[in-house]
Formats: structure tokens, sequence, C-alpha cells
């Protein structure tokens, strides 16, 4: 039984970080060829490239509204905008932007209120702590 577990716990280890190589070397470079070979189609229209403190650049779905930007995070990095946040540069339909962001990390109503226009079809039954964390992007001002 024991080896059942270990077997069945290293294939999906394995599966795990073969989707996020997958992701990292394949996938994301694509989304990025698109979003600058062609920042009018609809790819270009949903999703952004950001890139991050350390210089790591990616491309993440987006709602913006004014002087803000709206992303969810999945992964862990959003812990790089916990209180006071940090500068981010950012590449939207066409244009370079930069702009500081900060995690919402107590204001669930609030996270709710902005993942349901910028994630509307993000299952019912998914827990909020699988939905990622929101982070807000303030643009800077001309």
């Amino acid at each position: 039984m024991k080896r059942i577990f270990l077997t069945v716990l290293l294939s999906l280890t394995a599966l795990v970080g073969a989707y996020l190589l997958y992701a990292r070397n394949v996938t994301n470079p694509a989304v990025t060829e698109d979003i600058r070979n062609d920042p009018t189609s609809d790819r270009a229209a949903r999703a952004m490239l950001i890139t991050l403190p350390n210089g790591r650049e990616l491309p993440v779905n987006f709602l913006h509204e004014g002087s803000q930007v709206f992303i969810g995070v999945d992964g862990r990095w959003w812990r790089d905008f916990i209180d006071p946040g940090a500068r981010v540069s950012l590449y939207m339909k066409g244009h370079a932007y930069e702009g500081h962001a900060v995690a919402v990390l107590d204001n669930p109503a609030y996270t709710e209120e902005i993942f349901s226009r910028l994630r509307p079809t993000a299952p019912e039954w998914l827990p909020a702590w699988l939905n990622g964390k929101l982070v807000v992007i303030n643009l800077d001002q001309d």
C-alpha cells in the first residue's frame, strides 16, 4: 500500500512539474509573442505582459478600469506585491505602462467584486483560496 501511495504521489508531482515547465517554456513564450506581434488580436484584448520586480515577464489576463489594472495571480509570485507592493512594467494593447502593484489580501468582498468581472467564468464551487490573489496596479500618471 505504501508503494502504491508513493508511486501515485511521484506521478502527480511529475505531472505538475511537466505542466509548469510546458507553461513556462512553451505556452508563455507563444502568448508573449502573440501579444507583442499583434496588439489588436483577441488574445491581446484579454492578456497583457507584466514585468515583475525580478525582471521576469509573464502574460496575464487583466481588467483595465481608468488608472487601475487588475490581475488575478494563481502562482506564488503574488507575494512580490505584499504591502507596500512593488513597481511593475506593463505592455497592454500595444502600449507600455509603469505602475505600482499591491496584492489585496484583506478585503474578500472587493476581491470577489473585481473577480466577478475579471474572472466571470471561474467555477462557483471553487474555494476562495484556490481562486488566486487579486493584485491592483495603479498606473503612473503621465
